[in-house]
């Protein structure tokens, strides 16, 4: 794996309760981390690597969907027809569960042998998505970093099942910034994996400079924004006047 691992010390700023992870789609065995001992859905390995020393996983690791996801096993007809779904309670009939499996996105078919998951503290690799654990201060900020030089809106895709694509295969394969409520999750919620009210931000693999760079370059807690109403109304009043007085001075 390559050694230019991104700079990512400006998000120690944060002083997240749950570490930054990184995680990496790969077809060789990586180097120099051991393999994950247990079995585990991909959630659950996320928390894992917050917790304990970088590992990768293989196909029999996963005890969810996610190998039908990453493209490491063949689809299953009990989860793609949506029985599953109807069985649990979860939706109505297996047509609305089966409805999923049109939204969510898949890694090619044996295109992936190993998923290496670290922390960034002790990340040896560079990641394909960056995922995030964060509080709705800290996605403020993290929003506004990503869209200061860009204008671009942020997006918030999911579906009550399979989280897993929207904060791992989603963002890789259409390069978007996703965040998701874990509470919106059932398996995160029933297997209570992340502390009540954490938001994942999943960041893939090009988007991450632009976040650094942007996190770099704002004021995370500008007064026009932490000053209150009368302070805000005023400012805003001001920057008005001045704009507009301008505007009439250009047309002389």
């Amino acid at each position: 794996m390559t050694t230019q691992i991104p700079d990512l010390k400006i998000l120690d700023k944060f002083k997240f309760k749950l570490k930054p992870v990184g995680v990496k789609f790969l077809l060789f065995k990586p180097e120099g981390i051991g393999k994950l001992k247990k079995k585990l859905s991909i959630c659950e390995m996320i928390r894992e690597a917050q917790k304990e020393e970088p590992f990768y996983a293989v196909v029999d690791n996963f005890t969810c969907v996610e190998p039908i996801l990453l493209g490491m096993a063949e689809g299953d007809p009990v989860f793609e027809s949506g029985h599953i779904g109807q069985e649990l309670g979860i939706f109505e009939e297996a047509r609305a569960n089966r409805r999923l499996y049109h939204y969510i996105t898949k890694l090619e078919r044996n295109s992936v042998n190993y998923v290496a998951l670290s922390s960034t503290d002790k990340l040896t690799f560079t990641p394909d998505v960056l995922i995030l654990s964060v509080n709705p201060t800290q996605l403020e900020i993290i929003q506004r970093a990503l869209c200061y030089a860009t204008g671009k809106m942020w997006v918030s895709q999911g579906t009550p099942v399979i989280a897993c694509s929207w904060i791992l295969t989603y963002p890789y394969i259409h390069g978007e910034v996703n965040s998701l409520i874990t509470e919106t999750s059932h398996g995160m919620t029933a297997k209570k994996i992340f502390p009540p009210g954490t938001i994942l931000v999943s960041i893939p693999y090009d988007r991450i400079a632009q976040l650094v760079d942007g996190l770099e370059k704002i004021n995370w807690y500008p007064k026009l924004m932490t000053e209150g109403k009368e302070y805000h109304d005023k400012v805003f009043a001001a920057a008005d006047k001045k704009l507009h007085k301008k505007l009439e001075q250009d047309a002389k």
